[in-house]
């Protein structure tokens, strides 16, 4: 089996957080015990989606103080908060709060662009200014500033008993260095090297060439050494990896056919670009650790990278996630060249 260029040195997984609309405090402490467990295992990082007006998070800062308090060393991240909702402001106070409650391991991950069906929510998310909202990279740009420390306004001082300051509180020094931006175009993955942050590259990219034929991995590789080209720290640059990847070493055999014909259900949508904005999927990968470890070996984007946050599938059980974590700890991370604790 071939070696990786660069050695794994972060395993992580994404968790999307579903719960039964009659029942959300289970999905949301399923969550959690799923993130608890990541932990124990010896995951590096453990990251969840954004959901809004459907039945998964749509507070996953809330549910990252949470899970700072019943873990002690994991790194919790977004991926990715959709700025379109948020006001960078008031995000970056929740973002400095959660990081200096977890003890500096929060990666707040981030996008751009309009809400998801703008039109039937901007009433009751933007009921006077939706005309006048800014949803491309200056929202990212406000966000950076406010949490890397650039004044917020231009007063600061005493009145009568209050103190004021003029920047936003707390402030959270490392975080600046650990903010992500969730880029699956080109211009994006420039964008955030050229503004310092650091890339999430997931299972889907734009296919922005006019024809193919279209290798997502030559794809997204591309992004990869465009945003370190443009990154200050250069190939020093951190991208993290997301692809579908669903171990089956342990699994039962009801287990291995139902995740087989998920996969399956799903590779429709890979073999060419998908709607108006042209998105190219990636297969999600199904298999034993050896077989897995083959395929990312062979994955040409998989090459430059040094970490990973693996996504859970979105339907599966606790039982599953249980089942899927154990065996990417225990088998696929070695596999691939990661050992706990390296």
């Amino acid at each position: 089996m071939p070696s990786t260029p660069r050695p794994l040195r972060k395993l992580g997984f994404l968790t999307i957080g579903l719960f039964d609309e009659a029942d959300p405090r289970r999905g949301h402490e399923s969550t959690l015990e799923i993130i608890e467990l990541g932990e124990r295992l010896g995951f590096d990082s453990a990251w969840v989606r954004h959901r809004h007006l459907q039945y998964g998070i749509s507070s996953p800062v809330a549910v990252l103080s949470a899970a700072s308090q019943r873990t002690r060393r994991i790194e919790l991240g977004t991926a990715v908060i959709p700025l379109g909702w948020e006001n960078p402001l008031r995000l970056a106070e929740d973002l400095a709060t959660v990081d200096l409650l977890s003890g500096g391991r929060l990666n707040p991950g981030v996008s751009v662009g309009p809400p998801m069906h703008f039109d039937q929510v901007k009433g009751a998310l933007y009921p006077d200014t939706a005309d006048a909202e800014d949803f491309g990279y200056g929202r990212v740009e406000r966000l950076l500033d406010f949490v890397r420390g650039e004044p917020a306004t231009d007063f600061s001082g005493v009145e009568g008993f209050e103190v004021f300051s003029d920047r936003v509180q707390p402030h959270s020094p490392g975080l600046g260095r650990r903010l992500w931006y969730g880029g699956g175009s080109l211009r994006s993955a420039r964008w955030a090297g050229e503004h310092g942050m650091n890339l999430l590259t997931s299972s889907v990219v734009k296919a922005e060439a006019p024809e193919g034929p279209y290798d997502f991995a030559e794809i997204q590789l591309s992004h990869i050494r465009a945003f370190r080209a443009a990154h200050p720290d250069g190939e020093a640059a951190r991208v993290s990896q997301g692809l579908v990847v669903i171990p089956t070493d342990s699994a039962s055999p009801e287990q291995r056919a139902r995740y087989e014909e998920y996969a399956a259900r799903r590779l429709p949508r890979t073999s060419s670009p998908q709607g108006p904005a042209r998105l190219l999927f990636a297969p999600d990968l199904v298999g034993t650790s050896e077989e897995l470890a083959e395929r990312l070996h062979a994955h040409a984007a998989f090459r430059e990278v040094d970490e990973v946050a693996f996504a859970l599938p979105f339907t599966f059980e606790h039982e599953d996630h249980v089942q899927i974590l154990t065996d990417m700890a225990t088998k696929l991370g070695p596999a691939l060249g990661r050992h706990r604790g390296a």
